[in-house]
């Protein structure tokens, strides 16, 4: 743990935090500033700050969080939709890897915001697939 990271103190209960459910690995609690009702974060308990940082197994406890917390924001809210959302690098505004997982609700003003021209992209697919599988066959996990 590092102490003078939020996201860890926040996982290890040293801030207060409204936990819906935890194991040895994670911990899972309600974002204080909710998308809608139910938005939950899922944090490991050791310092990691992107996704590929975690190891197997704690990335393994962290989509089978997602996958219950899914199913019981569906039974406890009857959303349109479920969203589950992780940003990293300059995007994680916590320095320490988090999941969202969230209800969805037809018109409920949460967007993805598309750039207006992905021709350059859409063009390079081919190019694309090639150098990331290239790169792919060569990573170690």
């Amino acid at each position: 743990m590092i102490t003078d990271c939020l996201g860890c103190r926040l996982a290890n209960k040293l801030e207060t935090v409204q936990i819906i459910y935890e194991d040895d690995l994670i911990i899972c609690f309600l974002d204080i500033a909710p998308l809608n009702e139910g938005h939950t974060l899922i944090l490991p308990k050791k310092h990691y700050r992107d996704v590929d940082d975690l190891g197997i197994e704690v990335a393994t406890a962290i989509m089978v969080a997602a996958a219950k917390i899914s199913r019981a924001l569906k039974i406890s809210f009857s959303p349109d939709g479920i969203s589950i959302i992780q940003n990293g690098g300059q995007f994680n505004d916590l320095g320490h890897y988090h999941m969202h997982v969230f209800p969805r609700y037809i018109d409920d003003g949460f967007a993805w915001m598309e750039p207006e021209d992905v021709t350059e992209a859409k063009d390079r697919l081919g190019e694309t697939k090639e150098r990331l599988a290239n790169v792919l066959i060569s990573i170690k996990e």
